[in-house]
């Protein structure tokens, strides 16, 4: 009788789970999936390039509003959320868009390569289908490798085409190159990273959280580096330790050093390397850090919908309650060098932060702004949540008991509603405490931790909508991130890009006002929550209609 395919012996190399077998076809699925993920993720990347350019070239008419660029983005303000300004006492419209926006484009690249590994690897095995697919003849390490190809290729395809944007607009194209491929970096150096974090922890959101913690951390530690440089004077070294560093180090159209990148590949390769290692030392659909494990019989306190999604959110929240609270006391550490880094600053540049006289008031009216950025990522991701436990069939279960879709949506909202202001505040004591430190003033403390508060409205309008898209069109749920990006752009860049007015006011954040700087605005305050509450009633209703794991 003839054999067949299944009696044939699997290849020696296959039981040792030491093989790529099957690389090339995981790779076409993987391609298959994310036809629209992939351009939609580079083109993305490359327009906001485009933006930013076409824009400097609009409101740069003359030398002179060069200069104004120059006396902001090379101020220790500047270094902080921009760069360490290589070639601004030479400033050209290219060295700034490498210098100091440069550095979004690349935090955009690192989010695109974590995502990208744990969305091939971990949610793959947290949903059952990877399990089917290695039933059949493929190699162990077939997953990880066809994620990084992947992802390698959307580094490289991202590079490409910012580098052509770029020289496409008369830029050196050496530089150009460069630039494109520093941006590329960081897609890779945190692909490398998920790829660690995915063999940590048996859930998909513990492993993208971790990836994106580091990647957090990576801009702040530049951030410190590079205000140390700017002053010449503390822990420049700093920025050496971030991969977002390593990229800015490069300096297109300055220095155009290309050997910085070999660290970025370096780290991008260990990391990779240690991920291989290690998913040899775990079993399937398991972590090394397994879970705890839970008590035999359920908490008194765990018998409604509100308290079950707390508990699930519960270890998010501390994270995040943790890395704020750092992130405040670093950035509030350095509220006075960068006082001092404004003494002989330029009239225009200080006039971006309120003037001579409030410009205290200013740099802590922006790091309010700042945190509350942060914290709408967290009410994105916690929506985003409420997405994986429906696609994993949790929902359907706790929807089978006398659980009503209103109250497991509803709860979910609330929880992730309370932790709002609950981190708002924990980021305004971290930088109320650092700022007090660094000035000697201690009432700063009161002032930031109600101006960071006060931006609660702004992120519960974000996080209703995102409620909104998950109970209409759940897989339109990523588009709530160009709202975010949007009011980064507008918080950060409106007074250099001269965005008009009428555009900056379509930013929920800029309604509130930036407190110490600005009055609180009560009227905006009532109306973003009224809107708010309003849009999260509508989504309950709209989710009791539509099926489960679906759209309306």
């Amino acid at each position: 009788m003839a054999a067949t395919t299944l009696d044939r012996p699997v290849p020696a190399l296959d039981r040792r789970g030491g093989t790529v077998t099957g690389t090339g076809t995981l790779l076409r699925f993987m391609l298959r999936r994310d036809r629209i993920r992939l351009p939609a993720w580079a083109l993305g990347l490359t327009l906001l390039m485009t933006y930013f350019a076409t824009a400097l070239e609009t409101i740069v008419k003359s030398p002179e509003d060069l200069e104004g660029l120059t006396a902001f983005s090379g101020s220790p303000a500047g270094a902080l959320f921009g760069g360490p300004g290589f070639g601004f006492d030479d400033l050209t419209i290219e060295r700034f868009l490498a210098g100091q926006y440069g550095l979004y484009v690349a935090l955009g690249a690192g989010l695109m390569g974590l995502l990208t590994v744990v969305r091939h690897t971990r949610v793959e095995e947290r949903s059952g289908r990877a399990e089917l697919v290695r039933a059949n003849v493929v190699g162990r390490y077939a997953q990880l490798t066809a994620t990084l190809v992947l992802t390698a290729g959307m580094a490289v395809l991202v590079a490409l085409l910012i580098a052509g944007t770029m020289a496409g607009r008369g830029y050196d194209t050496g530089g150009s190159l460069l630039f494109g491929a520093s941006v590329g970096a960081v897609a890779l150096a945190f692909a490398g990273v998920a790829a660690l974090t995915v063999q940590l922890s048996e859930y998909p959101r513990a492993a993208s959280g971790a990836a994106g913690a580091l990647l957090g951390a990576a801009f702040v530690l530049r951030g410190l580096g590079d205000v140390a440089a700017v002053q010449g004077s503390g822990p420049a070294w700093l920025s050496w330790l971030s991969p977002l560093g390593w990229s800015q180090q490069t300096a297109p159209y300055v220095h155009d050093r290309w050997w910085p990148l070999a660290v970025s590949l370096a780290f991008a390769a260990t990391t990779a390397a240690a991920g291989y290692a290690l998913s040899t030392r775990r079993d399937f659909g398991a972590g090394l850090v397994p879970p705890r494990p839970g008590p035999p019989r359920a908490a008194a306190w765990l018998d409604s919908p509100l308290a079950l999604a707390f508990r699930l959110h519960r270890a998010s929240l501390l994270g995040w309650s943790a890395a704020l609270l750092v992130a405040g006391l670093a950035y509030g550490w350095f509220t006075q060098p960068l006082l001092d880094g404004f003494a002989d600053a330029p009239e225009d540049m200080v006039a971006v932060l309120g003037g001579a006289e409030h410009l205290l008031d200013g740099f802590l009216g922006m790091m309010g702004l700042t945190m509350a950025l942060a914290v709408g990522v967290y009410a994105v991701l916690a929506v985003q949540a409420l997405r994986a436990e429906e696609t994993d069939g949790r929902t359907e279960s706790v929807l089978a008991t006398a659980v009503s879709r209103g109250a497991w949506i509803g709860g979910h909202a609330v929880v992730a509603a309370v932790a709002v202001p609950w981190l708002l505040l924990v980021a305004g004591i971290g930088m109320g405490v650092g700022a007090a430190v660094s000035t000697g003033d201690p009432g700063l403390i009161g002032d930031l931790v109600l101006g960071h508060v006060a931006h609660s409205p702004a992120v519960w309008l974000v996080l209703a909508a995102a409620v909104v898209l998950y109970a209409a069109a759940p897989r339109a749920l990523p588009v709530i991130w160009a709202v975010l990006g949007y009011a980064l752009i507008v918080g950060y860049f409106a007074p250099i890009l001269e965005i008009p007015d009428g555009a900056v006011r379509l930013s929920p954040f800029e309604h509130v006002g930036e407190y110490p700087l600005d009055d609180i605005s009560v009227t905006a305050v009532v109306a973003l929550t009224v809107i708010a509450v309003a849009m999260a009633r509508a989504a309950v209703a709209v989710f009791r209609r539509r099926d489960l794991a679906g759209g309306a």
